[in-house]
């Protein structure tokens, strides 16, 4: 029988547990969190951070929020599973609240963000068959160049970036791949009869917070609407107000409510979500869609054992509801702006930072080196060792994605953290 280690581990020692016993499918930056509350982290040694990354916009709610640890430690200790098998007594009020939430008539819960990209994959193919009339194993769907959507050997397939390609062959057919942020492109691939649906990110996490024209998102409904094709759009970093509204898909939102619906907002098809729609606390994602849609999906043609479960439901509740009341889309769309004026800022000042880009509280810097560099990981590093947590994606680009409760205070103390680094870093 495996031995339980009682001892307490130094930071090192639990790296070394992981580089050991571990698979080597991440690259983590070189520190060990042990606990977490709000915008904070500590790692085994107390050591406080802030964390900038809030595990990939999974923690918008913070860490440990005593209302959703509170509705998943209730329910945990009343009923923790069923299976779909049989009815249970918090999915249907999940599924009401979810769908009122926004604005959508039906909901199809899973797990993780990859099940909810590969079922809405699965519900687009279902209803270019069954209601757009395309023939038998013909259907296709467009996505976007420099995606990221999962990593499931579907998902894969219709990946740009190497890393999460290379060396998983065969691929999946049924996908192509167009430029992002170009709706020319777009526009001739619907021209094809075969094509059911078109997915995308409303602005692109993991490619560097890639962040397209404002007329994109608007112009992309509109041409799938004229085809008859279904505007998928993958929310699952973006939303739940990380962008300074409710859905990276409202736009440029002044709102002033969370699910308020203004004039910017397109509505897509289908909506993926996950990561903050639990707040971080429980695998929870979602695929939401209307009847004409959704309803293709008979029994036995998708599931999931985990998917829809008591804890689940609470959890997602507590999550959503927490946005709202504590209007956090406003207070990311306040702190977003004054986050990317302060970074300008610093691109003026060195010749390290050439570019600012994001929305809300989804913001990157592009670092002025190769990305086959290690400069924006040594920057990282230096962060990390000056008490702020960031990581770099594709290279030489550092994405800052602190949890949306962050007060204002503390958002000019991470500026000033991440400009004392900026300036005070030697290649």
């Amino acid at each position: 029988m495996a031995e339980v280690m009682e001892t307490r581990l130094t930071s090192e020692q639990a790296m070394e547990l992981e580089n050991k016993h571990g698979a080597h499918n991440y690259h983590p930056l070189p520190v060990v969190l042990d606990r977490g509350e709000g915008v904070f982290v500590w790692d085994l040694e107390g050591k406080k951070y802030y964390d900038f990354l809030s595990a990939y916009s999974a923690v918008n709610q913070g860490h440990g929020h005593p209302r959703i640890v509170g509705a998943m430690t209730a329910q945990a200790q009343k009923l923790a599973l069923t299976s779909r098998a049989f009815y249970n007594s918090v999915l249907g009020k999940y599924e009401k609240y979810v769908t009122e939430y926004f604005g959508f008539e039906k909901v199809l819960p899973m797990n993780s963000g990859a099940e909810a990209v590969e079922t809405a994959i699965k519900v687009c193919r279902k209803w270019g068959y069954e209601k757009k009339g395309v023939e038998a194993d013909k259907a296709k769907i467009l996505v976007a160049s420099e995606n990221f959507h999962g990593r499931t050997t579907t998902i894969i397939s219709f990946s740009t970036d190497p890393d999460s390609r290379g060396g998983f062959g065969p691929y999946t057919p049924g996908f192509e791949i167009i430029p992002y942020n170009d709706t020319a492109a777009l526009a001739t691939a619907l021209e094809d009869p075969n094509v059911v649906g078109f997915m995308v990110e409303p602005i692109q996490g993991e490619a560097g917070v890639n962040t397209p024209d404002d007329s994109y998102i608007p112009e992309v409904a509109k041409l799938c609407r004229a085809k008859n094709v279904l505007f998928i759009a993958d929310e699952i970093q973006t939303g739940i107000a990380r962008t300074g509204a409710l859905l990276a898909v409202c736009g440029n939102c002044t709102c002033e409510a969370a699910c308020e619906r203004q004039a910017t907002y397109t509505r897509p098809d289908i909506l993926i979500l996950g990561k903050a729609i639990s707040g971080g606390c429980y695998p929870v994602s979602a695929v939401l869609a209307d009847d004409e849609i959704m309803m293709v999906i008979k029994p036995g043609e998708h599931g999931s054992t985990f998917g829809g479960n008591p804890i689940a439901g609470e959890v997602a509740m507590a999550a959503l509801e927490v946005v709202k009341d504590e209007k956090l889309a406003q207070n990311a769309r306040k702190l977003g702006n004054i986050f990317r004026a302060e970074m300008e800022k610093l691109s003026n000042d060195s010749d390290l930072v050439t570019l600012v880009r994001g929305r809300g509280l989804l913001n990157a810097v592009v670092i002025n080196d190769t990305p086959e560099s290690s400069t924006a990981w040594d920057i990282c590093v230096a962060l990390k060792d000056n008490g702020l947590l960031a990581k770099p994606t594709h290279g030489n680009i550092i994405r800052f994605a602190p949890p949306l409760v962050m007060t204002e205070e503390q958002l000019m103390e991470c500026v000033a953290i991440i400009r004392k680094t900026i300036l005070e870093f030697k290649k």
